[in-house]
């Protein structure tokens, strides 16, 4: 994936490849660097696998990844992963209310009242 790829467009699988092959590793010497079975790093980053939620793993394959903890791209690690799983993440999850706001979200994204550009600044609000 390169980075001129819509982000929001990226899955676990592909953020995992890109940040490896950043880094300057073939699937074969990321493996044998961090002690990681090739087989199953592949069929991770081809979204054939999914990722586990456990969050030593997790912290594991950041590191590897030369991702800090509590970065942008720790979250966004940290959120594919989740995704990948269909699962809200953790942090999100305890938000006070969050529970009772999301059916009302997931109501309106059924019919489908949103489309893409409401949909993106909804985000940017969000992220404010």
């Amino acid at each position: 994936m390169n980075k001129s790829q819509d982000a929001s467009n990226q899955n676990f699988g592909d953020f995992f490849r890109s940040r490896r092959i950043e880094l300057g590793f073939s699937l074969r010497a990321f493996c044998e660097r961090y002690g990681y079975d090739p087989g199953n790093i592949s069929r991770l980053e081809r979204n054939i696998l999914p990722p586990t939620l456990d969050d030593e793993k997790l912290a594991g394959y950041a590191a590897a990844l030369k991702i800090k903890r509590d970065t942008e791209d720790w979250i966004k690690f940290h959120d594919l992963a989740h995704t990948a799983k269909g699962q809200i993440p953790t942090d999100i999850k305890n938000q006070e209310n969050i529970n009772n706001l999301l059916p009302a979200f997931f109501r309106t994204m059924r019919n489908k009242k949103l489309d893409r550009k409401k949909l993106e600044q909804l985000i940017k609000l969000l992220e404010k």
